[in-house]
């Protein structure tokens, strides 16, 4: 643009005269911000766009207008911008002396507006359709481009201007929603900001410029645009304005001068505004250095000159940003899946989905997932915990004597004698014993089951892919045929629990190679006790212990029975055969082998002294009878409740201990078998049955021609899901054509 401007309308002539900057990248963003505006709101695309901030009355419409060079938007004293209006200009080539201008909407296809008040009243007409005759606001688009060859390329974004007080029937926070709707436009890399404000107000309070700094700190993509300049107070000028000395933009400012309300009233032209503009300019000489500063021309070339930079700069990752929204929107798509009307499409797809599930269900327990977690055990590894950490190491923490006290097992022998004094300590007592202890270990491995179930209905949770979430009935039926499968499984596996532990209480197997057996048990009994065991010259021969040689499996296995005393407690080892007794054993204890009473000798002292001295009378000695003198015994009733006695025996003692000893060595080797066959049963009734007939019994129960239809019923919202998601994607598809074809003409 030269220097001699002369009455002709600058932004017309020099448009038209120059060659036609953006011709080809701003038509292009054009055309995607039509394609993109079929979205509304679901596009996330954000194209390079100018987006008008300003307050109420402060110019910003006549900015609009001098750009595009005629009339035609709403005028009045209240809030007249009441949507977003995209704005694109486009230019055209003059035919010789003709000027062919004109509008169209993009909710009015295929219809040219050639007048353009009846714009100015389209637009109020589009307005009221979708917020009524109220002053409120919506973020809805309107759509309108214009062509002409008096205009450069450019689109901008009208947004509503800012206000403070609501009028009429606007909602009281009517300032905070326009804010709202500017920043949801002005706060993308992508917007270029025309920031306007009145030349005859405080720049410092400007809204426009408080707005774009919240989004455009550093003021990078903020134009200043300074209206008003002639009636700015006398001996005032806004020149440091426009040299950015009060708040500076990186993109400057430009100065313009705005038409009156008396000149609008009066039907000015655009035209005769523009040349009094440039009067204006010239005749202040204040402007004379600031010429590229000022003006509705020198605003339209800077605005189009920024816009095609701006758009080529991002125009190479607008290209990734597309073919990213369509990959992942292809993805998205793929699991809405396509729905079929015959039976052989319904079968394959009912097919295909419980195929997948029971795949995924046994590569979860495997471990072979491909969606395996980095972040916790999930699957087969938990099921692995549950048998080594919590199960095997619960009972490894189990002392099978810790609920047994001495008292305890005390009463456990002495009730084993039954109703007469015996010689040796019973097996009975440690039987029972220890069977009480094998049956604790039944609670745990039920549980250690349910525990492993538990984790398998959560498999089948995991397993349900996003295939699956469209058919709420035939995930309900899976479900359902899952839950009751694992519980099937369950139950054989909890009965052969129950086998295992009744298989180890019904047969003691005391031959056991691990098992301690009674001799061992016994020395460690003595050894525990050493301080209180006499030298075996002190032996007596009513208190001894018997070892029975008995021949076992390739050896011999020595048994220790203790022998029993109700006055001693000397204990020591005396080794007899198997066969026989030796009789000098009983020789040397000075009772005669003739004597009717020689077994019970060995145990009591035969020589009557005391009160046992009736005992070794002869048999047919006359008995005296009582003295009549005599009164009657009375015999004291027994307890209810009868407990061993408090005075324990050294004997009983060591007893005790050698119960102990034996439990414990039994337990182990029972708690070894549990915690061996247990993980192996659950495996094998429950886990690999499952991996093994998942499959089968989904054929089985679900695979049934008639159960077709109702079990491939498919959400709603997925249907609206599917059909919004096909809209998007051949948007972005068209965008995507478009920018292909065009991309590289506008690059260069």
């Amino acid at each position: 643009m030269d220097q001699g401007v002369t009455s002709t309308p600058p932004s017309p002539s020099t448009a038209a005269a120059s060659p036609p900057l953006g011709q080809n990248v701003i038509p292009l963003v054009n055309k995607l911000q039509d394609i993109f505006s079929q979205l509304g709101s679901a596009s996330t695309i954000d194209l390079p766009q100018v987006a008008v901030v300003g307050s109420q009355s402060s110019g910003k419409s006549s900015v609009l207008e001098a750009l595009v060079g005629r009339d035609f938007l709403p005028r009045g004293c209240d809030i007249c911008t009441r949507r977003p209006l995209v704005l694109q200009l486009v230019q055209t080539t003059r035919r010789g002396d003709e000027v062919v201008e004109w509008g169209e909407f993009l909710h009015l296809p295929n219809r040219r507006f050639t007048d353009f008040s009846a714009i100015r009243k389209e637009i109020q007409a589009e307005t009221d359709r979708e917020l009524g005759s109220n002053k409120g606001i919506s973020d809805k688009q309107i759509r309108l481009k214009i062509f002409s060859p008096k205009v450069l390329n450019i689109t901008l974004v009208d947004l509503p201007g800012i206000t403070k007080v609501p009028v009429g029937d606007q909602p009281t926070d009517i300032e905070a929603r326009i804010r709202t709707m500017i920043l949801s436009y002005i706060k993308h890399e992508t917007c270029i900001i025309l920031a306007v404000s009145p030349a005859n107000a405080d720049l410092a309070n400007s809204d426009a410029l408080q707005m774009a700094r919240i989004a455009d700190p550093d003021g990078s993509r903020t134009i200043g645009v300074i209206t008003k300049l002639d009636i700015m107070d006398r001996g005032t000028d806004a020149r440091n304005f426009l040299l950015g000395s009060v708040i500076p933009l990186r993109l400057g400012y430009i100065g313009v001068v705005n038409r009156s309300q008396e000149d609008i009233t009066s039907n000015r032209s655009i035209q005769d505004a523009l040349m009094y503009e440039e009067q204006f300019f010239r005749s202040r000489p204040v402007y004379h250095s600031l010429s590229d500063r000022c003006g509705i021309p020198q605003l339209a070339k800077k605005l189009n000159q920024i816009l095609v930079q701006h758009i080529r700069t991002i125009l190479p990752d607008l290209k990734a940003r597309i073919n990213t929204q369509m990959v992942t929107l292809q993805k998205e798509l793929a699991t809405y899946g396509e729905l079929t009307e015959s039976k052989n499409g319904q079968g394959m797809l009912l097919l295909g989905i419980i195929t997948k599930y029971s795949q995924s269900f046994s590569s979860v327990v495997d471990g072979k997932n491909e969606e395996m977690s980095t972040v916790e055990l999930s699957g087969g590894a938990r099921i692995h915990y549950i048998f080594q950490s919590i199960f095997v190491k619960s009972l490894d923490e189990v002392d099978p004597c810790d609920d047994l006290t001495d008292e305890d097992i005390r009463t456990a022998i002495q009730n084993a004698t039954g109703p007469k004094n015996v010689l040796f300590v019973p097996e009975v007592p440690f039987e029972v014993l220890v069977r009480r202890q094998i049956a604790r270990l039944l609670e745990p491995s039920l549980q250690c089951a349910r525990f492993i179930y538990d984790e398998l209905v959560k498999i089948s949770h995991r397993c349900e892919s996003s295939e699956l979430q469209r058919f709420p009935v035939l995930r309900r039926n899976i479900e359902e045929v899952i839950a009751s499968f694992l519980r099937e499984g369950l139950s054989p596996a909890e009965t052969m629990i129950g086998h295992l532990i009744e298989m180890e209480m019904d047969y003691i197997n005391t031959s056991h190679p691990g098992f301690i057996g009674g001799s061992k048990a016994v020395e460690l009994a003595l050894q525990q006790q050493r301080g209180s065991v006499l030298t075996a010259s002190n032996i007596k021969s009513k208190d001894v212990v018997v070892e029975l040689a008995e021949k076992g499996d390739k050896g011999g296995r020595a048994r220790a029975i203790l022998a029993r005393n109700n006055q001693s407690s000397l204990l020591d080892h005396v080794y007899l055969s198997e066969t026989k007794i030796e009789l000098s054993l009983l020789e040397e204890t000075g009772i005669p082998s003739g004597t009717s009473w020689g077994i019970s000798s060995i145990f009591g002292d035969s020589r009557p002294n005391g009160k046992d001295a009736n005992v070794t009378r002869v048999f047919n000695e006359p008995i005296q009878s009582p003295e009549p003198t005599y009164t009657s015994i009375r015999l004291r009733e027994p307890p209810l409740v009868l407990r061993a006695s408090d005075a324990q025996t050294e004997q009983e003692s060591t007893e005790i201990v050698v119960t102990r000893l034996l439990l414990k060595s039994y337990y182990d080797i029972v708690r070894k078998n549990i915690q061996d066959s247990v993980p192996k049963a659950i495996m094998h009734f429950l886990v690999n049955h499952a991996k093994r007939e998942l499959h089968n019994v989904f054929i089985r129960k679900l695979y049934r021609e008639a159960m077709f239809e109702e079990l491939l019923q498919e959400r709603e919202e997925i249907a609206i899901k599917r059909k919004r998601c096909k809209e998007v994607l051949k948007v972005l598809q068209q965008a995507a054509w478009v920018k292909n074809k065009k991309c590289l003409n506008a690059l260069h």
